[in-house]
């Protein structure tokens, strides 16, 4: 028989969203067991950018002055250069937030650092190793997680199961939950070139006739995303990487002699795009949040940011109702009401950059500095809307217990 323990909720997933909520949970008196199917958060999570959203959270918490300790790079100012002509577009000096930057710092030490202050609390408990496979359920109530360790089989009562397992969420899928795709015209290709003196300091995308690059200051070396039409992979590989290293070459000259990085294609991860959404997010006793819930584009690297967004709101509206007795799906539906707004706001101007510039880009031909940007780069204070946009996002949330 497998091992049978309760708690108040168990979280399946132990990135952003997870994370953060595991913690408000357990800071606000709920018991809360967080899942995380690997042996630790050591790996290239590729959404690095933590916003002035995110860090505004930090600070309500009383958590901003630590997390700032760890080492990261901080980007005021966002630009691009579009056929060798300088563009600056986003400036977050003008925010209303304690921050007023991007921070560029490894995903996993957020991780580890949430993880660090949520083992502080009696009520935190994290089980690494541990992944959510299936669901228990009584009639048509989710009761719990069924869940894999290296000790065996673990079942786990929960009042509330929340599946915050990526965007090929296991426990979704066992729940039934069906998502609604956008298609989108783009994957990306991630890779790391050194930075060395005499580069510029300053995050960017790059974008030639039927190419498109953003470059992505991380102190010692360049986190770069090539982008390329959907499903174009497989061509990519087959042109081979001195092709590929010469396309980034007509992107950033610079780069030309630092290419023997890229030694094999076990260098270059591709990360396939998708923006996706669930129509539905809940089931009595089952709650889907960030990637689970919808899985955002690389565009304005929002994806970390609104998945904090809807930890955050999730525990603003089920702590005093968790304290006050049984979950409700009125409860469950309150939290997807509160985000789903905001999700498929951004979604729209992620879905139109896409189709409208990204895609126009790959497709080649002419290319022209679009209107708004020659706006942006001309009027310094307007630069202030897109910084607001991908700073903040539609309906920031705060800190409510």
């Amino acid at each position: 028989m497998p091992e049978t323990i309760s708690t108040r909720c168990c979280i399946a997933g132990g990135g952003p969203a997870g994370m953060m909520l595991g913690f408000l949970l357990a800071r606000a008196g709920i018991d809360v067991t967080v899942l995380e199917k690997h042996a630790d958060f050591l790996r290239d999570f590729r959404g690095d950018t933590i916003h002035p959203s995110t860090l505004e959270v930090m600070h309500e918490l009383g958590l901003l002055d630590a997390f700032l300790t760890l080492p990261h790079q901080e980007a005021p100012t966002l630009g691009a250069v579009i056929e060798g002509r300088a563009l600056q577009l986003v400036d977050f000096s003008r925010l209303p937030t304690r921050c007023k930057f991007i921070a560029l710092m490894p995903q996993w030490d957020f991780l580890d650092f949430l993880a660090t202050q949520g083992r502080s609390l009696p009520n935190f408990h994290l089980r690494m190793r541990a992944e959510a496979v299936g669901l228990l359920r009584e009639g048509t109530r989710i009761t719990g997680a069924v869940v894999e360790t290296p000790e065996g089989r673990l079942e786990i009562a929960a009042e509330l199961v929340i599946a915050a397992d990526g965007r090929h969420s296991t426990v979704r899928d066992q729940a039934g939950l069906a998502v609604e795709d956008f298609g989108v015209p783009m994957d990306v290709l991630w890779f790391r070139l050194s930075h060395r003196a005499g580069d510029e300091t300053q995050s960017l995308g790059r974008i030639v006739s039927g190419r498109m690059m953003v470059t992505i200051d991380r102190g010692d070396y360049w986190q770069c995303a090539f982008v390329i039409p959907k499903g174009g992979n497989e061509q990519i590989r087959r042109a081979g990487l001195d092709a590929l290293g010469a396309e980034i070459a007509r992107l950033v000259p610079r780069f030309a002699d630092r290419l023997g990085e890229l030694k094999s294609w076990e260098d270059v991860k591709l990360l396939t795009v998708a923006v996706n959404r669930l129509p539905r997010w809940h089931l009595p006793g089952l709650l889907c949040i960030g990637d689970a819930a919808h899985a955002m584009s690389p565009v304005a690297g929002v994806g970390v940011n609104y998945a904090v967004q809807d930890a955050v709101a999730a525990a603003n509206i089920l702590v005093p109702r968790l304290r006050a007795g049984q979950i409700t799906e009125d409860d469950l539906r309150a939290v997807q009401r509160r985000r789903e707004w905001p999700v498929k706001m951004m979604q729209r101007v992620q879905l139109a950059v896409q189709n409208r510039l990204i895609g126009s880009v790959l497709a080649g031909g002419k290319l022209k500095v679009p209107w708004p940007m020659t706006l942006l780069d001309r009027f310094p204070l307007l630069r202030m809307l897109p910084a607001r946009l991908i700073g903040l996002g539609f309906r920031p949330e705060h800190i409510r217990h």
